[in-house]
């Protein structure tokens, strides 16, 4: 095989209560790539559609994900990257990672599948530092491994998968403003109260054990982030008025998809992703802002080849 294209997904981060550790894979929404063997050694990107990236292969977050592997692996032949970017930058549903994660993924499949999916995270994880400005894996491990992931450490890289519930779904909404990863992490405090930090990693027990056992009642409950939601939901228009239709339809929980503006609520069934979908619309409609919405089951594959 000298050539692939590919499916890199969407993903949700922090998934409420797992500030940077807890990811989820979507299914509506992913970039496409084509990765190519050259005879010429060294990495090149030479198109990109969508959205204005560099192609200076150091500037971009695929580039550097894709050095990192080449590095490593230090073929006799070189690879040309073309991006076909359907993920805003800025949106908070894991662009910069789909790109990241991509390169590596094709990359690998072209040298014949040598680095197991822990490794292709160490190596996307540096093209995904480009771009937040610090290393970490809640959006590339979804990603790379599909369905829901945990971050167990990055030092060293431990990533663990997590049951998913069949009948769980995301609604998806993007306002379209763009906040960026990096200045999102710095209006964070660097101290919490110890009450708060008692609660949410009781919330993440908890979730990881609802999302194991199948009890929504419990993953519902768990939906709670006390931690980082009160301040980054300053940055996001109308923020609590998409929480209140979510609830009110009978979603799971909402909460800010990786540092925003997207916002995502977990629902049981595709059924009652619907009637959320449908009433976040009408109470953002309300807005000036424009805004994409979606509804889509949890990607249990993660980054697939197309035909």
């Amino acid at each position: 095989m000298n050539e692939i294209k590919l499916f890199s997904p969407a993903t949700v981060a922090n998934v409420s209560c797992g500030f940077d550790v807890l990811g989820f894979c979507l299914e509506a929404i992913g970039d496409e790539m084509v990765i190519r063997k050259t005879a010429n050694k060294g990495v090149k990107i030479t198109k990109i559609e969508g959205y204005d990236l560099p192609f200076e292969v150091k500037k971009n977050v695929a580039g550097v994900s894709a050095l990192a592997l080449y590095e490593a692996a230090n073929p006799d032949f070189g690879f040309e990257i073309e991006i076909y970017k359907k993920i805003k930058p800025g949106s908070g549903v894991g662009s910069s990672s789909a790109s990241a994660a991509g390169s590596v993924y094709g990359m690998n499949v072209l040298l014949g599948s040598p680095y197991t999916p822990l490794e292709l995270t160490s190596f996307a994880i540096k093209g995904e530092a480009l771009a937040s400005k610090s290393e970490h894996a809640d959006n590339i491990a979804p990603a790379l491994y599909g369905g829901f992931t945990l971050v167990k450490s990055l030092e060293p890289l431990e990533i663990l998968q997590i049951p998913t519930p069949d009948d769980l779904f995301a609604v998806v909404i993007h306002p379209q403003i763009e906040i960026k990863t990096a200045d999102a992490r710095k209006i964070l405090p660097k101290e919490i109260p110890l009450k708060n930090a008692i609660t949410q990693w009781s919330n993440v027990g908890s979730l990881i054990h609802g999302l194991h056992t199948n009890d929504y009642e419990l993953i519902s409950r768990s939906l709670e982030d006390v931690v980082v939601e009160p301040f980054r939901s300053q940055l996001i228009p109308g923020f609590e008025s998409i929480k209140k239709a979510a609830l009110e339809y009978g979603a799971l929980g909402t909460g800010i998809s990786g540092s925003g503006p997207s916002v995502f609520s977990l629902c049981k069934s595709q059924t009652t992703a619907i009637k959320v979908e449908k009433a976040i619309r009408k109470a953002y409609s309300k807005y000036t802002i424009p805004f994409e919405i979606y509804v889509s089951k949890i990607n249990m594959d993660g980054i697939k080849k197309l035909n």
